[in-house]
């Protein structure tokens, strides 16, 4: 639970920068696709070899070393094009999507689910170890998970005005999985819980 008003604005803030960085990330490939439109079958063939650094290995690798376990899956992927339409679509739209839910506040915990489940997919498929464990993916697989675990939609977002619209309150078990969850007063004049 944040109580402290400048820590909701932190966290408010927080929900809405990355939903941004999703926002853009979709509209980008939106934009830049061409007449033919974005596709990651190049990403998929030719850039999920993975890299790893010390203390995996020393030296010089080879080059065209594969690292990734699951490099053959994603090459396979990136072959089959009813595949590629499907994830193409999805990428897009679950950038738009997650971005844009996030910039508002709305269905952040559902949101915060979708965005994990994305980036932990990006982290595998890139599997980037160049820098050891840390890059990006993971870093807002992290970072998304606590903007669904603290309940970032109560925070100046639409999911506290939702949760008080009458089919939500008859349904609190969908409601607790989509919103930021219902929140809990623990006494007069208090803030909301995101529990």
């Amino acid at each position: 639970m944040v109580v402290d008003r400048f820590q909701q604005w932190g966290v408010a803030l927080l929900r809405i920068v990355v939903g941004i960085i999703f926002l853009w990330a979709g509209t980008e490939k939106v934009m830049n696709g061409g007449p033919n439109g974005w596709t990651a079958a190049g990403f998929l063939g030719h850039a999920t070899g993975g890299t790893l650094s010390w203390p995996f290995i020393s030296g010089t690798p080879a080059e065209g070393t594969i690292y990734n376990p699951t490099h053959d899956f994603w090459v396979s992927l990136s072959q089959n094009a009813t595949a590629m339409s499907a994830i193409n679509s999805l990428v897009v739209a679950g950038e738009v999507c997650i971005g844009i839910a996030l910039i508002l506040g709305i269905f952040t915990r559902w949101t915060a689910i979708c965005g994990v489940l994305m980036m932990l997919l990006f982290f595998v498929a890139a599997w980037d170890f160049t820098n050891g464990i840390v890059n990006e993916h993971l870093t807002y697989a992290v970072v998304v998970f606590f903007l669904g675990y603290i309940g970032a939609g109560n925070y100046f977002g639409l999911d506290g005005w939702l949760r008080q619209q009458e089919w939500f309150r008859k349904h609190p078990g969908v409601t607790t999985y989509l919103l930021s969850g219902f929140p809990k007063q623990a006494g007069a004049g208090s803030q909301p819980s995101p529990a």
